[in-house]
């Protein structure tokens, strides 16, 4: 049987009925598919296949083939998600690290029904207080937001600060990442906000985690119960009461989990066809021995950025999306223009992996835009000369030319002297440990050059913007890509709000063009896409 096929012809007339008007050329169909907020009905009179956002009525000589309901954005995702946080949309813009992810940003994403999430790692104690001292004054009790907390298993009293931070401006949700084991300062966030609710399940958890992952094992340990053993040492310290403890053993310590895949910064690259579906699984595995896990929600991250990257998200089984490498064009985030400039040209391509400030010694890498800047070339010889020799001083003549010379462009010596006043003020025991310990005083050399080089970019410091370290995921591509030709392709008209407006109405359109393609409707190329507004068009800001 000849599936239905809607005429990609311009030319076509339009049929008028008396329950409305169908239309039967593609840009007439585009213009049904697009009304998200009423039904589209694929009809045919016999000789012609149209569509109309009326259902046919008995004796106008239409049949039916296909119809997809309407699908406003809001109604995306899980409305569970969007209740629980007390958002609109089931759209999360993430935390950027070293604040580009910043107060503006947040400000903008939450007042239009997103949840949004500070970029605090990184950051030193007194900008992240700052920062959610102006959060709590601008946005207060009624608007929700998230605070980005970072797993620092080599600088743990970072951790305690930010945790002491969030509960002090009254931060109501963190987004919990790289964490590959759990630490007291996390649970002691989840477990403070514990009480006893009159209602079913029994518990409110005032404090919510949302919890980001790309490993199985790392996800479970969010499903499940806190560890009695760290519930125990908080209940000893005098952290929390006896009762959070006992209403810890009822609760998973997530609320949700966000699948990362293939992101910027600190990503493991799996694909999230493989992942989500698997992390899901686990979920659903897990609520069998303990069944609050089952309201655990699985979110989606990495490669969020176009609205077929949003579909698919959901088609997998996320209950919502999280968009970052896009956001860090956006007009608000916490970067420099030139940034902005730069990220706008990246292709599919140009990201590769360099090693990581954080987690140098261990070898860890990030993922970072390779495009307009040798940072990566520069940071892995770094790790090589780390890997090979015991010592500065080892190195070898002609190597320690080239790093002062090429990379660092300062002597050695001039850059140790800077990075022990650095120790010696806010890591003592690291400054200790360096000056007895001569490869590791090599590591925090090096390292100097990796914090720098993303302080470089976010200042947009042009005599080292060959040494720009740009967080950056294959998002950032398809992103470029889809916006080229349109008002979304320059940087200046990329808010934060329009992105998120035209990837959940793009998501919207293109969800119904799956409905129509798995019943076996053939669609045009002419209708079967979202359209952006053309260049120089004026873009929705605020609300979306």
């Amino acid at each position: 049987m000849t599936p239905p096929r809607v005429r990609d012809d311009a030319e076509e007339a339009v049929r008028y009925d008396a329950e409305g008007t169908v239309r039967y050329d593609a840009e007439g169909v585009h213009a049904v598919l697009a009304d998200l907020d009423r039904p589209c009905y694929i009809v045919t009179s016999g000789t012609r296949v149209g569509a109309t956002s009326r259902p046919p009525a008995p004796g106008d000589g239409l049949t039916a083939l296909a119809a997809v309901a309407p699908q406003p954005p809001d109604r995306l995702g899980s409305a569970a998600f969007r209740r629980h946080h007390g958002v609109r949309y089931a759209y999360m813009t993430g935390a950027m690290a070293g604040g580009i992810a910043c107060e503006e940003l947040v400000v903008a994403a939450a007042r239009a029904g997103h949840l949004a999430s500070f970029g605090a790692a990184g950051l030193p104690e007194d900008r992240i207080d700052t920062a959610l001292e102006r959060l709590e004054r601008t946005l207060g009790t009624g608007v929700p937001y998230a605070c980005n907390l970072i797993h620092s298993p080599m600088a743990p009293g970072q951790e305690r600060a930010t945790v002491d931070a969030c509960l002090r401006h009254h931060v109501r949700c963190v987004e919990a990442s790289a964490f590959i084991q759990l630490t007291p300062d996390l649970v002691r966030y989840r477990l403070t906000g514990l009480h006893r609710d009159p209602g079913p399940p029994g518990v409110r958890a005032e404090h919510r985690i949302i919890a980001k992952v790309s490993r199985l094992e790392t996800a479970e340990l969010f499903l499940r119960p806190p560890p009695p053993e760290l519930t125990a040492a908080l209940l000893a310290e005098g952290c929390v009461s006896s009762e959070q403890c006992e209403l810890a053993r009822t609760v998973p310590l997530a609320d949700d989990i966000t699948v990362e895949a293939d992101s910027g910064g600190h990503t493991d690259r799996r694909p999230l066809t493989a992942l989500l579906p698997a992390v899901v699984r686990l979920r659903d595995r897990v609520a069998r021995e303990h069944p609050a896990a089952a309201r655990v929600r699985v979110g989606a991250a990495g490669g969020i950025g176009t609205p077929e990257a949003v579909v698919g998200a959901l088609a997998l089984g996320a209950a919502y999306v999280v968009t970052g490498s896009v956001n860090q064009a956006a007009t608000e985030a916490g970067t420099s223009p030139a940034v902005k400039r730069l990220l706008a040209t990246a292709g599919l391509a140009d990201c590769t992996m360099a090693p990581a400030a954080d987690l140098f010694e261990q070898g860890v890498t990030v993922q970072v835009l390779a495009r307009g800047t040798m940072f990566p070339g520069h940071a892995t010889r770094l790790y090589r000369l780390y890997r090979d020799h015991d010592s500065l001083a080892a190195l070898p003549p002609a190597e320690r030319r080239n790093l002062e010379q090429r990379i660092l462009r300062r002597p050695l010596d001039e850059v140790w002297h800077d990075t022990s006043g650095y120790l010696a003020a806010h890591h003592p025991s690291w400054h200790e440990r360096a000056e007895r310990d001569h490869k590791f005083r090599m590591a925090m050399v090096f390292r100097w050059y990796l914090a720098m080089a993303s302080r470089w970019a976010v200042t947009g410091q042009g005599d080292r913007q060959r040494d720009w370290q740009v967080w950056c995921g294959p998002a950032m591509g398809a992103f470029n890509a889809w916006t080229a030709g349109t008002a979304l392709a320059d940087p200046a008209h990329r808010q934060v709000t329009a992105i998120a407006h035209h990837l959940l109405h793009g998501a919207a359109y293109h969800a119904r063009v799956t409905q129509l393609r798995l019943a076996g409707v053939h669609l045009p190329a002419a209708c079967a896409h979202y359209r952006l507004p053309p260049a120089g068009a004026r873009l929705p800001s605020g609300s979306t």
